[in-house]
């Protein structure tokens, strides 16, 4: 089918950017599950086998929703302060995390790269490297600061409640209630001071990051 056969009647014609921005939508709304490639053809008023000239199967198709969601996340700058290039780079990607949950559990495990995803990979490890970090230590860092990014955002997005103010409630309404202070006081103590003094679990990611980039600052300097 031509591009302008599918653009008759007013439709934007498809291109492959169009397919994977759709796909990313849907998987957005649905859960990476729900998407395929007949559902996406509706989505998209198009026949099911157009989408064959845009992308081979769905494991194309995945691959380019993947390099997507790496191209929202801001590449750490070479030429910055190595802790807070790779500071920047980290809270831009769990950011993309919490607006793409789905695709948590994809971005390690694409083995077709597309170009977003390689200059990505390629920026952290030139951050590292410039800082003075040998080729096995800041792999070694890399490695740290995936699984902690990865691991935070697959937490976050399970969590049953979404920001502080909705913490508060849930932790005084349901949380609090199924405590007994003799059973279980240090649980009931660090609840309470949580809504006396006000917390914010988004606050946790910053905390955590600036742990790792203070041990790996440490273990730049043994090299």
């Amino acid at each position: 089918m031509s591009a302008e056969a599918e653009g008759a009647g007013g439709q934007e014609p498809l291109s492959k950017e169009r397919v994977l921005r759709r796909a990313l939508a849907l998987a957005d709304a649905a859960g990476i599950e729900a998407l395929s490639m007949r559902k996406l053809a509706r989505e998209l008023g198009a026949g099911a086998m157009s989408l064959y000239h845009h992308v081979r199967d769905k494991e194309e198709l995945l691959d380019g929703m993947v390099d997507l969601v790496f191209a929202e996340i801001a590449l750490p700058e070479a030429q910055a302060d190595w802790q807070a290039a790779v500071r920047g780079w980290a809270l831009s990607a769990r950011a993309a995390l919490a607006r793409h949950s789905w695709a948590i559990g994809l971005m390690e495990s694409r083995t077709a790269s597309g170009p977003a995803t390689l200059r990505h990979r390629e920026a952290l490890m030139e951050v590292l490297r410039r800082a003075g970090f040998p080729v096995r230590r800041a792999i070694h860092a890399n490695w740290l600061l995936d699984s902690y990014l990865y691991g935070f955002a697959l937490q976050e997005a399970s969590l049953p409640f979404a920001g502080a103010e909705d913490f508060a409630g849930m932790t005084e309404a349901v949380f609090l209630p199924q405590l007994s202070a003799t059973d279980y006081p240090c649980l009931t103590e660090a609840a309470t001071v949580l809504l006396q003094e006000g917390y914010d679990p988004a606050a946790e990611f910053a905390y955590g990051l600036d742990l790792i980039l203070d041990a790996l600052e440490r273990d730049r300097r043994l090299a």
